[in-house]
């Protein structure tokens, strides 16, 4: 591995981001520890086990804390929930090495990614802020980045030799983040708005019509398959995308607008993490077979059966 990359890095958050890139970054012959709160003693066991078993596949070394992690690493990656980004980078300052640097995969507000800068930056620490572009598992190590903050040029080079698609944003601290969370007021919120449109026009048996009148309005989205893709991502991470959009409504709000929209798709996106809490979905990675299906889960929870008659009750 070329000597200029990190050797030692150190991964905040084991979930399904932390696991897929331990996994890419291990094939290289990258040094990975992790740390998760669900490793905690106090934690869900079976979800403990679950990590403990991944990471002796992938050969990951897990630790106990957040310092002791930062102690052992050139590269701290946190991929953790969007509010708890500030938490992560005050507990890493603890440990972090003179000149290491922190990548924050957080989707968090650019005021909460100035903050966790600033805290890593007193420690010694080399903060940059990272903006995910889109869904990760598709594309692995590869999903586009964005990079920001004083130190991205630096660790950009770095990053693009152990594989990710880092691309330079900004030396400005929190348009990186700007960037992204504009992104998720559109993307979170299409999300909730198909949800809610298309389970809607399944309980009145107008499906078919919505469809072909959004295929005229918009020719070059197939949303029959867009629709299902949104159903399933959101029964998979609405907890995760919830929390996301809370910070983008703090984006929105800081700038002085009211967020009404952005906390409407905070409601409706939590609604369904709840839902799929009740196992109503039934596994959240399990293969589905179609919005409908999922449509006419959400329809029985809240007691409404589709109308005889119509396309629905077919």
């Amino acid at each position: 591995m070329n000597p200029a990359a990190p050797s030692h890095i150190g991964l905040v958050g084991y979930g399904e981001v932390g696991r897929i890139l331990a996994e890419d970054l291990r094939l290289q012959g990258v040094q990975v520890a992790a740390y998760d709160i669900k490793l905690d003693p106090t934690a869900d066991p079976k979800a403990a086990a679950a990590l403990r078993a991944h990471a002796e596949r992938t050969g990951v070394h897990l630790v106990e804390s957040h310092a002791a992690l930062a102690r052992q690493s050139d590269l701290i990656v946190s991929a953790v929930t969007a509010s708890q980004a500030v938490a992560v980078a005050r507990a890493c300052a603890a440990g972090i090495q003179p000149g290491a640097y922190l990548l924050d995969f957080n989707s968090a507000s650019p005021a909460a990614k100035i903050e966790a800068a600033r805290l890593i930056d007193q420690a010694g620490g080399r903060y940059v802020e990272g903006a995910v572009m889109t869904s990760i598992a598709p594309y692995r190590i590869r999903v586009p980045l964005l990079l920001g903050g004083p130190s991205a040029a630096a660790l950009e080079p770095q990053l693009r030799r152990l594989g990710f698609d880092a691309r330079l944003g900004s030396e400005k601290l929190g348009v990186a983040s700007a960037t992204k969370m504009c992104r998720s007021v559109m993307i979170k919120g299409l999300e909730a708005l198909v949800i809610e449109s298309f389970t809607t026009a399944r309980a009145y048996g107008v499906e078919s019509e919505l469809l072909a009148s959004l295929a005229e309005t918009f020719p070059g989205v197939d949303w029959e398959r867009q629709a299902s893709y949104f159903f399933q991502r959101v029964i998979q991470h609405g907890r995760r995308r919830a929390e996301e959009m809370r910070e983008v409504a703090e984006t929105v709000r800081d700038i002085g607008l009211t967020p009404w929209l952005s906390c409407a798709t905070v409601e409706r996106q939590a609604w369904v993490a709840d839902l799929a809490d009740t196992g109503l979905f039934g596994p959240r990675d399990a293969e589905r077979h179609g919005w409908r299906e999922e449509a006419d889960r959400v329809l029985a929870a809240v007691n409404m059966a589709p109308r005889p008659g119509t396309d629905a009750a077919k």
